[in-house]
């Protein structure tokens, strides 16, 4: 016992704080981890590489059958004329999570797995990504959520357009306000999980702990939906919301519409700069 409380005592020491807090701690290359370049605001070279493409490519089609499977479970829901003969809001939600969880761990090693441009954005602010491959991402990824959601009304358009299409709206007796709230803190958990489980300082710290990446993400996007299912549908993805409004197109489905952009996109800055300039004190430059 006391050789294994000395390893203990030793393992909590070995990567104590030897840095001062804030941005001058950034300063020196005294540390027990590698923390990666920031990104060029713009780099017009990844347009000659395949890998650019193929990395697009991927978040087309994880967005693609991201709304794929999503949407055929809100249908099935939905369309159930009793909650006990469905898997109800949890399974919605697991659905949502278990798939973000599964894509995730597909094209992380392609893409980054983002498969959300509120995820894209927020990467983008810390400058993870360049604003080429940013913008890029979030094409393929509204593509891909409206080529999903399409080929959903293709197999069962009738089912499909009685069921609400999985479109996001707010939910009568909520405000647009308290959708909009919905959308950020919703989005601002999922960014700042992401952050968090792909952080150099975290994976060099706790490389003890066996951490998987796309575990907690899925396991945010799980939990945020079954809070604000009832609210919104939970969107905290716009091109998720994106694609499901194009296909579905109905009026009210574009009534609040803009909170499924304005929203995420709030949500990721925030926890962009709370996750870069207070928990971790990185400033936010280039090497451009």
């Amino acid at each position: 016992m006391e050789g294994k409380e000395e390893d203990v005592r030793l393992g909590a020491n070995k990567f104590s704080e030897r840095q001062p807090i804030g941005t001058a701690a950034q300063g020196s290359d005294d540390k027990d981890y590698k923390e990666p370049p920031p990104a060029p605001l713009f780099e017009p070279g990844e347009l000659k590489s395949w890998s650019f493409y193929r990395a697009g490519i991927a978040e087309f089609m994880a967005t693609f059958l991201f709304l794929y499977i999503t949407i055929l479970t809100v249908m099935g829901v939905n369309n159930s004329t009793s909650k006990c003969a469905t898997v109800g809001i949890q399974g919605i939600a697991w659905s949502f999570g278990g798939m973000i969880f599964a894509l995730v761990y597909c094209t992380a090693g392609i893409s980054g797995g983002h498969i959300n441009p509120a995820v894209t954005f927020g990467l983008f602010l810390a400058r993870k990504l360049s604003l080429t491959r940013a913008v890029f991402y979030m094409v393929m990824q509204c593509l891909g959520a409206i080529c999903g959601a399409g080929v959903v009304k293709g197999f069962q358009k009738g089912l499909y357009e009685s069921t609400g299409g999985g479109a996001n709206v707010v939910a009568p007796g909520y405000t647009k306000g308290d959708g909009l709230g919905a959308e950020i803190v919703g989005t601002f958990i999922l960014v700042y999980t992401v952050f968090s489980a792909t952080d150099a300082k975290r994976n060099a710290r706790d490389s003890h702990v066996p951490i998987l990446a796309p575990l907690p993400i899925g396991f945010a996007v799980f939990l945020v939906h079954l809070a604000t299912i009832p609210i919104t549908g939970t969107g905290i993805n716009p091109a998720r919301s994106l694609g499901a409004a194009i296909i579905y197109n109905r009026g009210h489905a574009w009534d609040d519409h803009w909170i499924f952009w304005v929203g995420p996109f709030i949500g990721a800055a925030l926890a962009a700069i709370y996750h870069q300039v207070v928990i971790r004190a990185i400033p936010f430059k280039s090497r451009s």
